[in-house]
C-alpha cells in the first residue's frame, strides 16, 4: 500500500481547504469502498481528509415540511429513523437493500452515492478501463457482458452504477447541498450523475474537493406511497441486476402523478420519464403498468448475454406498482 498522510479537520471549510489545495487528497468517512480500493491499487491518495468528526451527522426537519440529512448519518441510522419510515419509506428500503448489516453500520449518506462501480474489470487492475484509467479501453466491451449496462453506456463505458440509495432518492426529488471553495450549490440528484460519453473516469458533475454536505428531502405527499424493488443473484449483501423506485400519487383507480426510477440496468440511476408519462393519468392496471415498462425499456440496448435484464427489469416495474397500486 503506498504511505498516505491523515489530516482529521475540525470545520467543513477546513476539510474542503485541504482537499481542494491538493489534487491527491481525498475525504474519508465511513471509508467501505475507499479502503476496498486502496488495497486493490486502484486509488493511490496521499492524502485523506477524515471528514467523521464535523457536524454533518443529524437528520433535521426544515420549514414547510422538508427534511436535512447530514451526509456523515450512517446508512443503518437512516433507515431506521422513524419519519424517514414513515414519510419516505423507498429510502428505507433501498438502504436495507444494500450491502450488509455490519457494512451500513460504517457507510455514510454522502459514501453511498459516491461509491464507484463494482464492475469486475474496473476492480482488476490488470485490465483496461477507462473509468479507472482514461483511454486504455474498455474491457468489458469484449468480455464477459452480463452485468453490463442496457441503458445509458456509450463506446468508452458499460459499468452500471451500484448505488440503491441514489435511485430511491431520485425517486422523491432530493437535493444534495455541495460546499466547495467557491460557496455552496445544491444539484438534484437526478442531476448529480454524468452519462459516461466519452469522460467515463467522472463519474459526477462535483468538482475536485467540493464536499456533499447534506441531501434534503422536499415535502412530497406521494413519496409516503413509495416502494424499492431489488433482484440479485442472491437476497442479500448483492448488486443489483434490476431494481426499480416507485412513488405514485393515486386518486381512487387513477395515478395522478408517478416518479418511476430503474437502478441496476445503467450507469447512472435511470430516471423513467417515458415510464412516468404512460402512467400519468391513467387508470391504475396491469395492462398501463406493462405498457409504461414497455415504453421506458426500448431504449435498452442489450447483447445477448445481458437481453435477460429487460424482462426482468419489465417484471420488476409491473409487480411494484401493482403492490403500490393494490392490483390483484
Amino acid at each position: 500500500m503506498k504511505p498516505f498522510r491523515y489530516e482529521r479537520p475540525s470545520t467543513v471549510r477546513e476539510a474542503v481547504a485541504l482537499v481542494e489545495g491538493d489534487p491527491g487528497a481525498v475525504y474519508v468517512a465511513g471509508g467501505t469502498n475507499l479502503f476496498d480500493h486502496l488495497k486493490l491499487g486502484i486509488d493511490r491518495p496521499h492524502l485523506l481528509v477524515d471528514v467523521t468528526g464535523l457536524a454533518m451527522d443529524g437528520v433535521e426537519a426544515l420549514s414547510g415540511g422538508r427534511m436535512r440529512i447530514g451526509a456523515t448519518v450512517r446508512n443503518a441510522d437512516l433507515a431506521a429513523h422513524p419519519e424517514i419510515r414513515e414519510r419516505y419509506p423507498v429510502i428505507s428500503q433501498a438502504l436495507l437493500a444494500g450491502a450488509s448489516p455490519q457494512l451500513r453500520n460504517m457507510a455514510t449518506l454522502a459514501g453511498n452515492l459516491l461509491q464507484r462501480t463494482r464492475c469486475p474489470y474496473f476492480l482488476n487492475v490488470e485490465t483496461p478501463c477507462n473509468k479507472r484509467e482514461p483511454g486504455s479501453g474498455c474491457a468489458a466491451a469484449q468480455g464477459h457482458a452480463e452485468h453490463n449496462a442496457v441503458l445509458g453506456a456509450s463506446r468508452s463505458c458499460a459499468a452500471v452504477h451500484p448505488s440503491d440509495l441514489a435511485v430511491a432518492l431520485c425517486a422523491v426529488d432530493a437535493t444534495v447541498c455541495v460546499l466547495g471553495r467557491s460557496g455552496t450549490r445544491r444539484i438534484p440528484v437526478t442531476a448529480l450523475y454524468r452519462s459516461p460519453g466519452n469522460h467515463p473516469e467522472r463519474d459526477t458533475v462535483l468538482g475536485h474537493g467540493e464536499m456533499i454536505t447534506a441531501v434534503e428531502l422536499p415535502a412530497l405527499p406521494m413519496a409516503a406511497r413509495s416502494r424499492y424493488r431489488k433482484v440479485g443473484d442472491r437476497a442479500s449483501f448483492t448488486f443489483a441486476l434490476a431494481s426499480v423506485a416507485v412513488a405514485v400519487d393515486l386518486d381512487g383507480e387513477t395515478i395522478r402523478d408517478a416518479r418511476v426510477v430503474f437502478g441496476g440496468l445503467a450507469t447512472r440511476p435511470w430516471r423513467a420519464t417515458r415510464a412516468e408519462a404512460v402512467l400519468r393519468g391513467a387508470r391504475a392496471d396491469a395492462d398501463r403498468f406493462a405498457a409504461a415498462a414497455v415504453e421506458e425499456l426500448s431504449a435498452a440496448r442489450t447483447v445477448p448475454a445481458n437481453a435477460y435484464r429487460v424482462p426482468l427489469a419489465h417484471d420488476t416495474l409491473v409487480a411494484t406498482l401493482r403492490d403500490l397500486c393494490g392490483e390483484d
